[in-house]
């Protein structure tokens, strides 16, 4: 994978693919990271809620991963060029910083 376009919250069904930014709904990234909906654009907005998007090459060409990450959780999703969303995990140290590592890319 490879660091591409950026990503933007919205309602949507799944996530929108455009030419400079895949658009997320809310509601997903809240599921997954443990917050309300209507609190993930502010988060963002002020750095709490952060994101990573790699566009697959090679095997992966034709996806997206999308990682997000709040206090000790990591959301990360994957979306084909349809923005249907393929698979979804998400991890949650509790109080505990998230790893290092898990930040990283391909991680």
């Amino acid at each position: 994978m490879d660091d591409a376009v950026s990503t933007v919250v919205s309602a949507t069904a799944d996530a929108k693919i455009g030419d400079e930014a895949i658009t997320v709904d809310a509601a997903e990234i809240a599921k997954g990271l443990g917050v309300e909906a209507h609190a993930v654009p502010e988060l963002m907005r002020h750095g709490a809620i952060t994101g990573r998007c790699e566009q697959g090459i090679d095997a992966d060409a034709g996806r997206h991963r999308l990682t997000f990450f709040y206090k000790g959780r990591r959301l990360r999703l994957i979306v084909d060029d349809m923005g249907r969303i393929v698979s979804r995990s998400a991890i949650d140290f509790g109080t505990r910083p998230l790893p290092e590592r898990l930040r990283r890319t391909g991680a």
